[in-house]
């Protein structure tokens, strides 16, 4: 293990156990170890088809709509 890598470590220790697991399945993920999909609550099923579907069709949101939406979190 890097002195980097085991200094980011120590760092993680000291954080709360819920983000310490957000962490590791961020790390995990640029690893390329994904494990097991999350469960999806199934009442968020049809929006996940439908954005799936809609990312099938390439139906991608607008910049103007991405801007909009990022100017929501500056209030």
């Amino acid at each position: 293990m890097t002195k980097l890598l085991d200094k980011a470590l120590e760092a993680v220790r000291r954080l709360p156990a819920s983000i310490q697991d957000e962490i590791a399945h961020a790390m995990l993920t640029l690893a390329g170890d994904h494990g097991e999909p999350e469960a999806i609550d199934p009442g968020h099923l049809p929006a996940v088809l439908e954005g799936l579907a809609q990312a099938k069709r390439r139906q991608f949101a607008t910049d103007d709509e991405i801007e909009a939406a990022f100017r929501r979190f500056d209030r």
